[in-house]
């Protein structure tokens, strides 16, 4: 009787996460947790590394986040040169899969800087790319969980529902702005595939967040920018300093528009505590801002 006991245990355990023990899901930023938890539902158990409003490009990883990660079954992260931490972080674990959710979307390259040409990382920005993010999370979890596979693909069908019906009234947001209106500019370029969607033309001070930023070569080209196109105002992200763009402002005598989200959701009681939130929030200042 014993042997037949042990032996239903280790046919249990090698078929995947039981019900008692649902499948242990890793993001590296708060955006694609967001997503996972979405198309996880209740199947799934979705732990993020990076807290909530942390700028996300040259995060520290802890021994604890060793540990939470090494626990995991799965690992999603976003890829593109994002997480530069990533690779070195991920030799420490051992048997843990890691996808990567924005494997198929068409990358928008950097257009300056030492990343120049490379992919600029922050595809969820497009709506259309987010379903891409959507469908890869609800394949990874499938086939690390093929017991779940109907109800991750349930669930994913009808987050990516909520993405599509945001499209419109983004895009009406911005619809009627005329052509010499039509200027985005921020600290870092991280509103490409933003900007792409909804008809944008694009200024930041860096290209990306790197070790320098907002330098006075950065600051001067973007005044020059700004002074030679007729935009009117700049606004900052929520996980960098707003101290160039505010410099910024003052220099060219624009407004400062305040902070748009971007790299992380806030926490639940902030503005963008999920991907939809960031989303509606983002373009809704934009468009007021672009408007008055």
């Amino acid at each position: 009787m014993l042997r037949i006991v042990l032996a239903s245990l280790l046919v249990v355990s090698l078929a995947g996460p039981s019900a008692a023990e649902k499948l242990r899901v890793v993001s590296t930023i708060t955006i694609v947790g967001d997503m996972a938890r979405n198309v996880a539902g209740d199947a799934a158990e979705v732990s993020t590394l990076i807290p909530p409003g942390s700028e996300i490009h040259n995060f520290q990883p802890t021994p604890s986040d060793i540990r939470t990660a090494g626990e995991a079954d799965l690992i999603l992260w976003n890829g593109m040169g994002l997480e530069v931490w990533f690779e070195r972080f991920f030799r420490n674990l051992r048997d843990v899969p890691a996808v990567t959710v924005s494997d198929g979307v068409d990358p928008i390259p950097v257009a300056s800087g030492p990343y120049e040409g490379q992919p600029n990382p922050h595809a969820w920005m497009s709506l259309s790319d987010a379903l891409i993010y959507v469908d890869n999370i609800r394949a990874a979890m499938a086939e690390a969980d093929p017991a779940n596979a109907e109800t991750y693909a349930a669930n994913a069908a009808a987050y990516s529902a909520e993405i599509e019906a945001l499209g419109a009234p983004i895009r009406a947001a911005v619809a009627d702005l005329p052509e010499d209106r039509r200027w985005l500019a921020t600290s870092e370029g991280a509103f490409s595939y933003l900007a792409r969607d909804l008809g944008l033309n694009e200024i930041s001070i860096w290209p990306i967040n790197e070790d320098s930023t907002g330098t006075p070569q950065q600051i001067r080209r973007a005044i020059d920018a700004i002074r030679e196109n007729g935009v009117e105002v700049i606004f900052s992200e929520s996980t960098v300093d707003p101290r160039s763009a505010e410099q910024v402002a003052r220099e060219t005598g624009i407004r400062y528009g305040g902070v748009l989200y971007v790299d992380s959701l806030t926490a639940a009681d902030g503005p963008a505590p999920t991907y939809l939130d960031l989303m509606r929030v983002t373009t809704a200042r934009i468009a007021e801002a672009l408007s008055e």
